[in-house]
């Protein structure tokens, strides 16, 4: 029985000797092997290691061989024109020397956030007071970035940190001011506008004045070319009648007063009181051939009064009264005046034109 427990003992502590004489380091860490507080190895390889048996000889700190990030957030920061702005930031580092990294900070990463954020707060405020807000905003933003990395890497490698990346996330107002800038742009933006609303306004008032000047000369001068051309057209109406009044006044007449009495007395209904010897019915009044001189050229020779009504033309009622009247044997001095009426056949149809001159006989 006293065997079976010294046995039991002996395999117990040789199971805690060995199991405490063995550490394991994965790929995302690292070990410091420290004995007696001193630092005498560091594994960086990932695998399965050895040591001196318990913890009271040699003791294994783990730490972490990944990217590591500290973030900074709502970092208020005064750019070079006096303004606050609201920075988002943050960066990524890791430990590069764990010897250095155990005798400066204790192997403790709160050391390193620490040092990280007074360090962080002071490069941003340097690179942010020596530009505008624009410059966050424009190509510089990149080169902002660098320029806080390199300001930090020195001091956090002495902590055995390198500094792998610096970034920024956002550069906003803040937000006391932002209503004033917002009211500011917003005031600026509305005055461009109704600048820019004004000069369309100019320039389309500009653009209709030249087109209504343009409007008016094009009609001015369609007018004067009317006025001239109706000038011209009144002329040559007036040459042909004057021409046609010079060959024959009678004629002329005659046909004029036709036209006055087809507009008088036409369906139109027009009253007219007018006494039956007026001048405007001289044409119904003269009816004796006697007085209508022949023209220039007419035979003037006799000619019988037989002859005369186997004329074709005795069914016009102008040459028909005079026969009745004359009966069968007309006077000598009459006979010239006859062929007169029968030589200008032209003449003859313009009266039977007029339709309304024989209810006037």
């Amino acid at each position: 029985m006293n065997r079976l427990i010294i046995l039991g003992v002996a395999v117990a502590a040789l199971l805690y000797i060995f199991v405490s004489s063995i550490f394991v380091v994965n790929e995302r860490e690292q070990a410091i092997v420290m004995r007696f507080g001193q630092i005498t190895d560091v594994k960086t390889a990932p695998g399965l290691y050895f040591k001196i048996p318990t913890d009271f000889v040699d003791t294994v700190q783990i730490i972490e061989d990944r990217l590591l990030r500290y973030d900074k957030a709502n970092m208020s920061v005064q750019v070079s024109d006096g303004k606050f702005y609201i920075v988002d930031a943050f960066a990524t580092y890791r430990i590069s020397d764990p010897r250095l990294f155990r005798s400066r900070a204790s192997g403790d990463l709160r050391v390193v956030d620490d040092r990280l954020s007074t360090l962080f707060d002071d490069a941003l405020r340097q690179i942010y007071g020596v530009r505008d807000f624009t410059a966050a905003l424009s190509a510089q933003r990149p080169e902002m970035m660098r320029e806080a990395r390199d300001l930090i890497r020195p001091d956090m490698a002495q902590l055995g940190v390198e500094i792998v990346d610096v970034r920024i996330l956002r550069t906003d107002l803040d937000p006391n001011v932002s209503a004033v800038t917002y009211n500011r742009m917003q005031a600026e933006r509305l005055a461009e506008a109704a600048f820019l609303r004004a000069r369309g306004q100019e320039v389309a008032q500009t653009a209709r004045a030249v087109a209504d000047r343009q409007a008016v000369e094009i009609l001015s001068a369609a007018r004067r070319d009317a006025e001239i051309l109706r000038g011209e057209g009144d002329g040559q109406r007036s040459q042909i009648f004057a021409d046609a009044y010079n060959r024959d006044t009678d004629f002329f007449d005659f046909y004029r007063s036709m036209q006055s009495y087809r507009a008088a007395l036409g369906p139109n209904g027009t009253t007219m009181v007018l006494s039956p010897d007026s001048e405007f019915f001289r044409f119904f009044q003269n009816q004796n051939p006697d007085n209508v001189t022949p023209p220039p050229g007419a035979a003037t020779t006799p000619i019988p009064a037989t002859p005369l009504v186997e004329e074709p033309v005795t069914d016009s009622p102008i040459l028909s009264e005079p026969s009745s009247a004359t009966g069968t044997t007309a006077p000598a001095e009459t006979t010239p005046a006859t062929p007169a009426a029968v030589e200008p056949a032209p003449v003859t149809p313009a009266p039977a034109e007029p339709a309304p001159a024989a209810p006037a006989q």
